[in-house]
């Protein structure tokens, strides 16, 4: 078997940086048709096309982003040799992570745990809306997204949502707002409540709670971020309908705390991924710990 070409792999990188073939025969000095032999070469040696042309730009293949990954790991320690004479680092591998922006920043965090501070691994997190999200899924820019719905998915966009975590809903207030108050009737009939936005699955299970209830809320405010409903409800004017995972802070330091669950109502936490040929292994083990933690709690 012959060995890989890096000179080849070279030409490959620095196209897949530009995205244009004649600015970057023009940066190297090299003639665009020598440039698009040397990629067609090293394309033949892996046995996979490594870019697709979109009008007059070039884009990766999925083969052509785990290529790149490869190739900047590579060029990245011999930089590392020409510097140092030494190794002063390993090579990392690039996880590509997004959540939806108004995701629990806890349970973020509970995802990454398993990487966090690992010297082989690079994290790249990003957040947006669902659309940007799963857009950046279908490009190859994204290994993971992690949100609280999933996508619907079809024959041309085969999502592969999987369930995470389901972590209970309550009310959260402050002590001096719940005073000894615990039941969920009361607390709605007596004080202000700030909700998710309509729409989400936790608001629409609220909405159905009250009315078997037979209690019309008061309704402070509707907020589509964890965050700032969180930082809303430590204010102390409101109760909020959160997961207390959202508060785990707050709940451990009596910052907050938690009333009656709200029975049948709950907050879901997927991951999703496309189906690919070349799956991250890091992103699957990443999922396989969280389900296994699910399942064991």
């Amino acid at each position: 078997m012959a060995d890989l070409n890096y000179n080849h792999l070279r030409y490959f990188w620095a196209v897949a940086h530009d995205g244009n073939l004649t600015r970057t025969a023009a940066r190297l000095n090299v003639s665009q048709s020598a440039l698009s032999v040397q990629i067609r070469k090293l394309e033949g040696r892996l046995g996979h096309s490594l870019f697709e042309r979109r009008g007059r730009q070039l884009h990766l293949t999925e083969a052509g982003r785990i290529t790149l990954d490869h190739a900047n790991a590579i060029f990245a320690t011999g930089e590392e040799l020409v510097g140092t004479l030494r190794q002063t680092g390993v090579t990392r591998q690039a996880v590509r992570i997004g959540a939806l922006a108004t995701l629990s920043r806890n349970f973020q965090i509970s995802f990454l745990k398993p990487v966090i501070g690992r010297s082989d691994v690079e994290i790249i997190l990003r957040s947006g809306s669902p659309s940007d999200l799963m857009n950046g899924l279908q490009s190859l820019n994204l290994d993971v997204v992690l949100t609280n719905q999933p996508p619907i998915s079809d024959a041309l966009t085969p999502f592969i949502a999987q369930k995470l975590s389901e972590q209970p809903v309550s009310l959260i207030g402050t002590p001096s707002l719940l005073g000894k108050t615990r039941a969920v009737a009361a607390l709605l009939a007596m004080h202000p409540v700030i909700l998710p936005t309509a729409g989400s699955s936790v608001r629409a299970g609220f909405d159905a709670l009250v009315d078997r209830l037979g209690v019309q809320p008061m309704i402070a405010a509707e907020v589509d971020d964890i965050a700032m409903m969180r930082l809303l409800v430590r204010e102390g004017y409101a109760l909020g309908v959160l997961p207390p995972i959202a508060v785990r802070d707050e709940l451990a330091s009596a910052t907050l705390v938690e009333a009656e669950s709200l029975h049948g109502i709950a907050e879901t936490f997927f991951a999703v991924t496309m189906e690919r040929r070349f799956p991250n292994p890091i992103i699957r083990s990443m999922v396989d710990l969280a389900r296994d933690d699910r399942r064991s709690s």
